[in-house]
């Protein structure tokens, strides 16, 4: 794969292996490319959604929406595939990655109607945690989550997130300011620390 000055893949291609493993999906960066499926499959999911987040339903807005993803150092949008059919299942995203003393990001992330309640996000999630702690050698990822998101709170449960507190009025979504709960995991909580630390962490 071909690397970037900090040391991480730019690849598009699949982002799977870790050792041989045996998830029922995989994980790839989105492209233009994903345009139509990507909407067509947020149309479809706008039941499941309500209040909790926006995602595009139009070219002009899914074009908008991968822009904030152009540099790999900052943030990536990864889309959750079946291994089998390369069908996708929804997306995880790692934003707002901070570099030196913090080695965090914060994570967010949608299934699909199509093909939601059957596990995929979580073997997605267990994906994304081996290579956010692994390959991009992060130390900390955080996940802001409004507290009547009870799916999306029973997922980070489910991978060990801890509970850090509600911050009131966090995240201007769907017309109105809201709260949100705040859970976190490191790469020891994980049992996923890198051999080696991200070359721009500080040596003391």
């Amino acid at each position: 794969m071909i690397q970037n000055d900090g040391g991480e893949s730019t690849d598009q291609s699949i982002l799977t292996g870790f050792g041989g493993d045996s998830s029922r999906v995989t994980l790839r960066r989105m492209t233009v490319d994903d345009q139509d499926e990507f909407t067509e499959l947020v149309r479809a999911s706008a039941d499941l959604y309500g209040p909790y987040m926006s995602l595009p339903t139009t070219p002009q807005d899914f074009h908008a929406f991968l822009g904030k993803f152009a540099d790999p150092l900052l943030a990536e949008c990864l889309a959750v595939c079946v291994r089998d059919t390369g069908a996708m299942v929804g997306n995880i995203n790692i934003n707002s990655i901070i570099r030196g003393r913090a080695q965090t990001a914060s994570l967010g992330y949608a299934a699909f109607a199509p093909t939601a309640g059957q596990g995929y996000m979580s073997e997605g999630l267990r994906l994304v945690l081996r290579y956010a702690f692994e390959e991009l050698r992060l130390h900390r990822l955080e996940a802001q989550i409004q507290p009547g998101n009870h799916a999306s709170l029973k997922l980070v449960q489910r991978h060990g997130f801890r509970s850090e507190g509600c911050s009131p009025e966090l995240l201007f979504i769907d017309g109105a300011w809201r709260d949100h709960e705040r859970w976190s995991i490191t790469n020891a909580m994980a049992g996923m620390v890198p051999s080696e630390p991200h070359p721009t962490q500080p040596a003391r």
